[in-house]
């Protein structure tokens, strides 16, 4: 018998966050403040009394819906995913979404949601950089300067309106990407003091940073690494990102991950340069609802 029940406590939230931590174990897994900030609808499914998987309805970066379905391995081909994914659908529809997508990790994965009708439109390579101890700081081009966050709080709005922005604007995605100034501050800004920007003058001209990983504080995420379209090509980018793999390593960070798009071939060939490899894929899918 399998049961669904939305997850609404923190003990349930917990629930729900450890199928995302076992399905997917090299990803960051929001805590449960985040889950709670970001307003999606959080599901949990059992099997026959035991936990067997979790999803979660949300607005997708995109446009339309996103629904993400995940199964524990124990409890695959019986139904669970199937009755997460209709639900969930279900919910997007409610919401006035007119369509909905999501993210897919391997064939079996892809083949289940063809089974519903979802059609692939695009992917992202996840890039890793092991991390080693004493990780040299790059040198600063002339006229630049790098602050964090931290120190230049008041320039957070200026990130998302010059460069952020301009940034998801050129994000080779099916649709352009749209992420409020909020959602943008809280799912991607946790790490102030690890989030670097370059500045000429009082221009705001680059970005690069990490994310925080509760869970494996030996890990951090790569934010959106960001240059001004008329500063492209200078190499601010890789300075950046150097920065912040130097401030990792002197801060116990032993691993840094990334996810771009296929279609984004400067920015994987900046992190290739930068000593990171292809450890993984993920494919996108999309369908109109109703399911």
């Amino acid at each position: 018998m399998i049961e669904l029940r939305a997850a609404e406590t923190d003990d349930e939230l917990e629930l729900w966050r450890s199928v995302r931590i076992a399905v997917l174990p090299n990803e960051r897994t929001a805590p449960v403040a985040e889950l709670r900030s970001g307003g999606g609808f959080m599901l949990l499914a059992f099997r026959d009394g035991e936990l067997a998987g979790s999803g979660s309805a949300s607005k997708s970066d995109i446009g339309g819906g996103a629904v993400t379905p995940r199964v524990l391995p124990a409890h695959r081909r019986r139904g669970v995913g199937a009755a997460l994914l209709q639900q969930l659908a279900r919910h997007a529809e409610e919401c006035g979404h007119s369509e909905a997508g999501s993210m897919v990790d391997d064939a079996g994965s892809l083949a289940f949601a063809q089974r519903f009708g979802f059609s692939e439109t695009g992917r992202q390579v996840e890039q890793v950089r092991p991390v080693g101890p004493d990780e040299p700081r790059p040198a600063v081009p002339d006229g630049i300067e790098v602050v964090t966050v931290a120190e230049r709080p008041e320039l957070l709005q200026r990130l998302y309106h010059e460069l952020a922005l301009q940034a998801f604007e050129d994000m080779p995605t099916p649709r352009k990407v749209e992420i409020t100034l909020e959602e943008w501050k809280a799912e991607w800004l946790n790490w102030p003091e690890a989030t670097f920007i370059a500045l000429a003058g009082d221009e705001v001209v680059g970005m690069a940073g990490l994310n925080f990983d509760a869970d494996q504080p030996d890990r951090a995420e790569n934010t959106l690494t960001a240059v001004r379209r008329d500063r492209r090509g200078r190499g601010l980018a890789r300075m950046l990102k150097e920065t912040a793999t130097a401030w990792a390593s002197a801060h116990g960070i032993r691993e840094i991950y990334t996810w771009t798009q296929t279609g984004n071939d400067n920015m994987r060939a900046v992190n290739e340069r930068l000593g990171f490899f292809t450890r993984d894929m993920s494919i996108s899918v999309r369908r109109a609802l109703p399911l």
